[in-house]
């Protein structure tokens, strides 16, 4: 009798699904025109600066919020968004599933060509994402009734958040304030009062704080070698005086 082995079927391979791709840009401007460029961008700096020393604190202007895993069309790009609860490094895009926290604060400059997606389908859709506060800036001041207006999330639905007596717009979320002035949105620290300074100003204040460090470094400099000649001057005198008295030419 012969026994036969069969060698069991290899298993079958299971094929691995496509990787989907989640673009990062869309090819189209940062803002609609130059004067709402300057607007995000004035915004997106100030709280750059402002948040640059909390490490889980996110800042980001114009980027890709991809918030439903294996679909590339379920995206938004914020003018601005904060998202708190994250490492604050950089990022081509974010993905909501993986970051596992929404933004808590979104910003968007508004014009004539988004004011409908901006206060209809974004704000459904940002309520929808748990988004905590969300701010409108007109900085053209001819769509919206007021140039600045914010509403915070309660019970899933948004309600405006009133005007504080210095005619500021306070947010719970950040712990600050926001001005307009002009075109561009201005921050405040609460706690001091004094307008936090946009990127450019940032480094320009640091660029001036770096020259004048080297003038008080040149000028000490210059002192302290004035200081060096006298005394070099007045040992050679004492010098002299002492030949002198010894008869020593």
């Amino acid at each position: 009798m012969v026994t036969t082995l069969l060698t069991p079927p290899a298993p079958a391979r299971l094929s691995q699904p496509p990787a989907v791709d989640y673009p990062e840009t869309d090819g189209e401007p940062l803002g609609e025109t130059g004067i709402h460029v300057l607007a995000t961008l004035g915004l997106f700096g100030a709280l750059k600066v402002f948040f640059s020393t909390h490490p889980d604190v996110y800042v980001a202007a114009d980027l890709f919020l991809y918030y439903q895993e294996g679909n590339p069309k379920a995206r938004t790009a914020p003018d601005v968004m904060v998202i708190k609860g994250v490492p604050n490094r950089e990022r081509r895009i974010f993905k909501l599933w993986e970051e596992g926290v929404p933004p808590c604060t979104v910003f968007e400059v508004i014009s004539r060509s988004t004011w409908r997606e901006d206060t209809i389908t974004k704000t459904a859709l940002y309520a929808r994402l748990g988004v905590r506060e969300y701010f409108l800036f007109d900085p053209d001041a001819d769509v919206l009734e007021e140039q600045l207006v914010g509403y915070r999330l309660e019970d899933d639905m948004y309600v405006p958040i009133p005007l504080a007596s210095d005619g500021t717009l306070p947010s719970a979320e950040l712990g600050l304030r926001f001005r307009v002035d002009g075109y561009m949105l201005r921050v405040l620290d609460p706690a001091t009062g004094q307008l936090i300074p946009t990127l450019e100003e940032a480094i320009r204040q640091a660029e001036a704080a770096r020259l004048k460090a080297e003038a008080a470094r040149a000028e000490a400099e210059a002192a302290r070698a004035k200081a060096e000649a006298a005394r070099a001057a007045a040992a050679e005198a004492e010098v002299a005086r002492l030949k002198a008295l010894l008869g020593l030419s």
